[in-house]
């Protein structure tokens, strides 16, 4: 699991920067203030990276999810990406959790078997 939320986190992390990349353009939004956001919420797809295992970084990575599709009030085009970057979330988890689940089990399998 850890290996694909992982990768999605990474992907989220470059999207993130090129929508501020975008979100720059806006007159709506300071500069300073488009970077500083998007810069904090960067580093959490980064330090989430490390957490995934961990107690609660499953919801702080939907919580992530969430705040990607709310960035579509400044970036339209992050309503859509948003809710791709969920739906990419919840396949990484939820498949993410049945390869760990096979990996135990062929350990063990291995381990039972006789040398």
């Amino acid at each position: 699991m850890r290996t694909l939320c992982a990768s999605t986190l990474i992907s989220e992390f470059f999207v993130i920067g090129f929508a501020g990349l975008v979100a720059m353009k806006s007159d709506d939004v300071a500069m300073a203030t488009v970077w500083t956001v998007c810069g904090v919420v960067m580093l959490v797809s980064l330090l989430l990276c490390g957490m995934i295992t961990r107690p609660g970084g499953i919801q702080l990575g939907w919580a992530l999810q969430i705040a990607l599709i709310a960035s579509g009030f400044v970036v339209p085009a992050m309503f859509f990406l948003g809710v791709l970057f969920a739906a990419l979330w919840w396949a990484s988890v939820h498949y993410g959790r049945k390869i760990d689940a096979a990996k135990a089990r062929w350990a063990a399998e291995a381990e039972a078997q006789p040398q």
